[in-house]
């Protein structure tokens, strides 16, 4: 049972924002299963409470698709477990540990997941350029440039290259020192290392004791000017030291927000690559890489099938994939396309899935706002909140693309993004937004029925 929680997981992880999925459901563990009831463990009452009210429904739904049968989910607090030791300050290039961030297996002096390299990634003409240029960097064939942007939506492999930059470089040379981090991590980082008295070492380890920075998610850095301010003299110190970077982001630099032009241009200084939606033949591709790596057999009928119906992004086929599995080994039944339908439906809601058009009539209401001025270029508070608010509704409960999201009101792929983010950062300290938008979800849910 831990292994379907953990595959239930995966799956609210491609429905839900990034943030809202690590604020919320990441944290919650498989305690016990009793009879007809599921035990899982929240970290904290609010956890428990929040999560009560808002996702037990997907997760017995999922549950459900899973096992064909309706089980009870029972949410319990797990014991605290107190920090007595401060975390240590490790010197030799590796990572930083804090309390709050979940320890990673890490190979050597980074963490880099060991399924994301280059022999792993299915080249389509959507990141064929992408991939090229990647893997270019990793062998140092052609020093015309020292840094990559890799620029692409959520799932679709940017994370993948950028680990398998690594990989390569650390079976090349395996005394590299390669530093993985996240925007975010690095942001937290600083500051640990600010309140502790240890920022010399911290800026030793990523301009000194660095000879490969993977900087992910570079779109988080947007308004955090000091961290903006230390990365900018960290890139130049690597740079002048001729030492390769590889940044990924969801948003070109020219579109984040709040972001130096300093920085900006360093980011740009170098190659720009994009990821694509995977196109139809990429898609079968992936679909057939994932079934061997499952050891499941899926017949051609079902391979084309699952094609033309799965258009979001990879996590999405690797999770149709498993779900699959599981299907087959739990009822002990052959995967047909029967099967592939019923999970197939549960994965993607066409029929009965809530439009656009309905979010947007019912955000209009609710916050009183003409239906023209959610599409309009005011800037003020009533109007882009509730725009934000429309952003984030779509992600969470349609299939669209961005770029179809961005046309309803105006406005580009990127700017739904970075909409739909800031009310999910919003959500995790306002609790204000956070009842408002679980108010319109159930909303909508109720339209479903």
């Amino acid at each position: 049972m831990k292994t379907i929680w953990e595959e239930i997981k995966k799956q609210i992880s491609t429905e839900l924002p990034k943030n809202t999925f690590s604020l919320w459901i990441r944290p919650i563990t498989f305690i016990d299963s009793k009879e007809r009831s599921v035990f899982l463990g929240c970290p904290n009452k609010f956890s428990r409470n929040w999560v009560a009210e808002n996702y037990v429904r997907i997760i017995q739904e999922k549950l459900a698709n899973l096992l064909s049968e309706k089980l009870e989910v029972v949410l319990k607090v797990n014991p605290v477990r107190k920090e007595t030791v401060p975390p240590d300050f490790i010197r030799d290039a590796k990572q930083l540990t804090f309390p709050n961030i979940a320890r990673q297996k890490r190979n050597g002096r980074v963490r880099l997941n060991t399924r994301f390299t280059f022999d792993q990634f299915i080249v389509g003409p959507s990141n064929e350029f992408a991939y090229s240029a990647s893997k270019a960097l990793a062998r140092g064939a052609g020093s015309n440039y020292q840094s990559l942007l890799i620029l692409a939506n959520t799932g679709l492999g940017k994370s993948h290259l950028s680990h398998a930059v690594g990989h390569a470089i650390l079976e090349k040379k395996p005394d590299s020192r390669v530093h993985y981090v996240t925007a975010e991590d690095f942001t937290n980082e600083m500051i640990f290392s600010l309140k502790n008295k240890r920022i010399e070492e911290f800026k030793e380890k990523y301009r000194k004791l660095c000879d490969v920075l993977l900087l992910e998610e570079i779109h988080f850095l947007s308004g955090k000017e000091k961290t903006q301010t230390e990365l900018g003299y960290t890139l130049d110190a690597l740079s002048n030291s001729n030492k390769n970077i590889v940044y990924t982001s969801s948003l070109p630099p020219k579109d984040i927000p709040r972001i130096s032009k300093g920085l900006s241009s360093r980011f740009i200084s170098g190659l720009v690559t994009t990821i694509a939606d995977p196109d139809y033949e990429t898609r079968t591709k992936i679909l057939v890489k994932k079934a061997s790596d499952q050891n499941v057999v899926l017949s051609d009928e079902i391979c084309h099938f699952l094609a033309r119906h799965l258009k979001r992004d990879i996590r999405q086929l690797e999770s149709v994939v498993k779900c699959l599995k599981a299907r087959s080994d739990l009822l002990n039944a052959k995967i047909d396309l029967s099967m592939a339908k019923d999970v197939v439906s549960s994965l993607v809601s066409s029929e009965w899935s809530i439009t656009p058009k309905q979010i947007h009539k019912l955000v209009c209401r609710y916050y009183k706002v003409e239906p023209d001025m959610l599409g309009s270029n005011s800037r003020k508070r009533i109007y882009a909140y509730p725009r934000n608010i429309y952003a984030y509704l779509c992600r969470c409960h349609t299939d669209e693309t961005l770029e179809k999201l961005g046309e309803t009101v105006n406005r580009s792929h990127s700017s739904i993004l970075y909409a739909s983010e800031v009310i999910a950062r919003k959500m995790e300290t306002d609790n204000r937004v956070r009842h408002e938008v679980s108010f319109l979800s159930k909303e909508l849910e109720e339209m479903k029925k």
